[in-house]
């Protein structure tokens, strides 16, 4: 049991970052399905890694350097993997008016101007958000923007339906079968977070996610009637980005 569930934790790294596993983790689209459960803990890992290289970063250089290297950290560990995402998301539901054609622009590998205009707006929306955040505070708004933002794809999993092509695709599918468990595991890793946080920023940061996540469901299903691994990429991205600016303004009307 112990084993079988490490296995799907590494699967989870190995699928999810650039952290090297033991060579005898063979990927399975079941253990793929049900690394799902360890979305949130991957947050931990990424934003634990960033918020240490700003910590060390800035104790001697200044806190844009700081930051910027935080961010590079975190893109480097987890392979660009949601910003590649994002890019194609931009791509797809930009230059794609059917949903043949949505779902066939984001299959290219290639970034067109949509995707290149998303990419540069939404690194200049992390720098900005981040750079006001206070540095005794950077570490547990990166590591619970992390965390949250990707428990919401484990959330968007359950209420909706995978439509992604995997013939031609260049990810594999991500969290097709649904499993309670897999769902209460997910859930867990969410526990330590309002704590961290404070109960008050994290009832004020709340209902912006819910916002957020209503329309964009509503969205995804008039345009092409679900989720496919970039739509999922890119709900992470956007949810970390809102993560921030909603934890600033309640920062400034408190």
């Amino acid at each position: 049991m112990i084993k079988k569930e490490l296995n799907i934790l590494l699967t989870a790294i190995m699928f999810y970052t650039r952290i090297p596993v033991p060579k005898n983790i063979v990927y399975s689209p079941d253990n793929l399905n049900k690394a799902t459960r360890y979305f949130p803990f991957i947050g931990y890992v990424a934003g634990g890694l960033g918020a240490l290289v700003f910590i060390g970063m800035h104790k001697v250089l200044s806190t844009n350097i700081s930051v910027i290297s935080a961010i590079a950290a975190m893109v480097l560990l987890t392979g660009a993997f949601h910003e590649d995402a994002f890019a194609d998301f931009c791509d797809g539901f930009g230059g794609g008016y059917t949903r043949e054609k949505i779902l066939t622009i984001m299959k290219d590998s290639r970034i067109g101007t949509y995707g290149a205009a998303g990419l540069s707006l939404l690194f200049l929306f992390k720098y900005i958000l981040l750079r006001e955040i206070t540095p005794g505070m950077f570490p547990v708004i990166l590591i619970s923007a992390h965390v949250f933002s990707r428990l919401v794809l484990v959330i968007m999993i359950y209420v909706s339906q995978y439509v992604g092509r995997t013939e031609g695709s260049k990810s594999k599918p991500v969290g097709e079968k649904k499993s309670w468990r897999t769902f209460t595991v997910a859930m867990i890793w969410m526990v330590p977070i309002p704590y961290f946080l404070g109960i008050k920023p994290f009832l004020f940061i709340l209902p912006f996610q819910v916002i957020l996540f209503v329309y964009y469901r509503y969205y995804i299903h008039k345009k092409i009637g679900g989720y496919t691994g970039d739509v999922l990429g890119a709900l992470q991205q956007l949810s970390e980005v809102l993560f921030y600016g909603t934890y600033l303004a309640y920062c400034s009307l408190s």
